[in-house]
């Protein structure tokens, strides 16, 4: 069988509902960036990228812990990844997909990837906060970050599988998911892992991971990801993890969240998911510096300063229950939605 490559363009791939040739993306990408809205012209610069002489191209990673910076990856990686998401989720060449996510970051980028090298019929709106709003047909295949998705609710029979990503699946927002015909999954993955290495149904525990990839654990219970076609170093996460067997995993929270209180270690991920129906707010709990205990625990509310009834916290244990309240009239995210948790903790102190 011949290797699948960048260079490939699948017969079945359109764009916006139009057969394109590399020759034809290439005309098409210096009109979107001369014509085009802003979203566009970031499509327009992409396929020039990606048909350029170069074997490789530069990825801005989201900068959830840190600063963001540019990444090199073979556009070969790119491929595989791809390939591995089209096994994965059973997708056929003439599926159609949705892009409305930012063609600046890596998961914009895969969908139009995906959609060349698996034969997909992708259309390109604008990567909003209701990405279905004015769409008068059916998917196949559609990405979304957990925002999208919460305001895409009762639009969502549009869909037939759905994945999100780039920030975490609240709980609550999981349960408003289960009721609906839509296939829908959580994933798991990073920048350097080009998007996603694993996936869940949502209402499972555990995530599987995608084709040629292998995992384990550091000595602090880390996710350790081998993925050789997408990633030629192993990496190493700070992802605190239960592995089910070989191919499965139970994400805990991340080891950089951790609150040591007084000798206690506390996973503010696990109380989360404890307070999630008793907070309709955004929020998250972590730690900030305290003279007695090291670490105290606080809980931090996005909005208005509000009353809380004390009695949404008996569902915690003991050493579960934050020492301090702190409301936020607006939490400080990354591009993709995730909240920059340590930003704001520093804030506070």
């Amino acid at each position: 069988m011949k290797k699948v490559t960048y260079k490939n363009i699948h017969n079945f791939f359109k764009f916006n509902g139009v057969h394109f040739d590399s020759n034809g993306l290439r005309i098409a990408a210096y009109y979107l960036i001369k014509e085009g809205d802003e979203h566009e012209k970031a499509i327009g610069d992409f396929l020039l990228d990606w048909f350029d002489a170069n074997a490789y191209i530069d990825l801005q990673t989201s900068g959830t812990t840190g600063s963001p910076k540019i990444i090199r990856k073979s556009k070969q990686a790119l491929v595989n990844s791809a390939l591995a998401t089209g096994d994965f989720f059973e997708l056929k060449p003439g599926d159609s997909a949705l892009c409305c996510l930012p063609v600046q970051f890596i998961a914009g980028k895969m969908m139009l990837v995906r959609s060349l090298i698996l034969g997909l019929a992708v259309d390109f709106v604008s990567p909003n906060s209701y990405p279905l709003a004015n769409i008068d047909k059916e998917y196949d295949f559609v990405a979304m970050v957990p925002l999208q998705v919460q305001n895409s609710l009762n639009e969502l029979y549009k869909v037939k599988k759905l994945i999100i990503g780039g920030a975490k699946t609240d709980s609550s927002l999981e349960e408003k998911l289960l009721g609906i015909n839509t296939k829908v999954y959580e994933t798991y993955g990073m920048t350097e892992t080009i998007t996603h290495i694993a996936a869940k149904r949502i209402g499972e525990q555990a995530f599987s991971i995608l084709p040629n990839v292998s995992i384990s654990q550091n000595e602090n219970d880390c996710l350790v990801i081998d993925a050789p076609q997408v990633s030629e170093e192993r990496l190493f996460t700070n992802d605190l993890v239960q592995i089910i067997n070989d191919n499965q995993f139970v994400l805990l929270g991340r080891i950089d969240n951790v609150v040591n209180s007084g000798g206690i270690k506390l996973i503010p991920e696990k109380i989360e998911e404890k307070l999630a129906d008793a907070i309709p707010a955004r929020f998250f709990v972590g730690g900030i510096p305290d003279t007695d205990l090291g670490e105290k625990l606080v809980l931090l509310i996005e909005g208005a300063k509000q009353e809380l009834d004390e009695s949404i916290f008996t569902i915690l244990d003991k050493y579960e229950k934050p020492k301090a309240i702190f409301f936020i009239p607006e939490f400080d995210t990354t591009e993709s939605g995730k909240i920059k948790r340590k930003a704001i903790l520093k804030a506070l102190e």
